[in-house]
């Protein structure tokens, strides 16, 4: 967030850019990967063949019991075991 842009400034300043981030940790839950969630991870990569990053997404969803997806990154209205993928474009 605070470097600098294409167009000079930046999004953030030095100073801001802190409390921004614990501002963010106060308001959302951090969901940490565990032993579990990667194996899962790694049975998307293999059973769906997602790319890894996505493989990853795919199964925080998916363990944490979230429904769907929100990304440009997947074929749209594809379900992925319970989890469905929507680009939010189209």
């Amino acid at each position: 967030m605070t470097r600098p842009l294409s167009g000079g400034g930046s999004l953030l300043s030095e100073e801001d850019a802190p409390q921004e981030a614990e501002g963010l940790l106060a308001q959302f839950t951090i969901l940490y990967p565990t032993e579990f969630l990667v194996g899962s991870a790694i049975r998307g990569w293999a059973t769906y063949r997602l790319p890894w990053f996505d493989a990853h997404l795919w199964a925080y969803a998916h363990e944490y019991g979230l429904s769907d997806i929100y990304s440009e990154d997947f074929q749209h209205d594809r379900l992925y075991g319970t989890v469905r993928l929507i680009n939010p474009f189209i």
